[in-house]
């Protein structure tokens, strides 16, 4: 595998998510990564308490967006050798997969999830990047 440097294509794990992007620094123990596009939509719900409905703050998180950047663990960044897609497909994508892991079972946990994830969908999404976000 070759080296990680400025401008190297990666796959990055970040808060539940997954992006892809380019490194725009070398920060000691971490990378700024640039985010291109999303390969896994963060998870919806508390993390600390993954499953859980009573007692909890149950968080809604949106996937970063289009060139935002993040700091991240050079132990979770990994380089990625193929095409990065467009950050609008990716992101359809990403949503579509993760709404149909959701609704293989049928929880109350992964019912709010999913409504979070909707919401994320219906406020956000589709207003940001005028896509047809089903």
């Amino acid at each position: 595998m070759s080296e990680i440097t400025i401008g190297s294509p990666v796959k990055a794990h970040y808060r539940s998510g997954t992006y892809l992007g380019v490194v725009k620094e070398l920060r000691g123990e971490n990378y700024l990564v640039e985010v291109l596009a999303v390969q896994k939509h963060p998870l919806q719900g508390d993390l600390h308490n993954y499953g859980k409905l009573e007692d909890v703050f149950f968080h809604e998180r949106k996937a970063l967006a289009f060139h935002e950047k993040m700091n991240v663990k050079k132990s979770a960044v990994k380089r990625y050798e193929g095409e990065i897609p467009d950050y609008g497909i990716s992101l359809q994508e990403a949503v579509e997969i993760y709404r149909e892991k959701l609704a293989a079972e049928d929880t109350s946990f992964n019912s709010m999830a999913r409504q979070k994830l909707d919401s994320l969908v219906m406020t956000y999404y589709k207003k940001l990047y005028n896509q047809e976000l089903s």
